[in-house]
């Protein structure tokens, strides 16, 4: 019955410190994994939407807004009023 129980706290030990290797290793990388999962989904992005866009972005945009031109509510924190 020792037997099983010092097997059984050594297996234990081992499955605990794989965890925690395993979690040291991923915070290490984390920064390299990031950069491949970001460049995998800008990737995949800008496949997907190549051909289905066609000619509907612009090659320039207009002039900025004039902030001045649409005087605000005060209190209106930023949003249209409701006409």
């Amino acid at each position: 019955m020792q037997k099983v129980i010092n097997a059984i706290a050594i297996s234990s030990g081992v499955v605990s410190l794989t965890v925690v290797i395993g979690g040291v290793s991923l915070y290490a990388n984390r920064g390299k994994i990031i950069d491949s999962v970001k460049s995998q989904v800008m990737e995949q992005v800008t496949n997907g939407l190549g051909s289905s866009l066609g000619g509907l972005v612009p090659d320039a945009t207009g002039p900025a807004i004039n902030p001045q031109a649409a005087p605000q509510t005060p209190g209106a924190v930023g949003l249209p009023p409701l006409n």
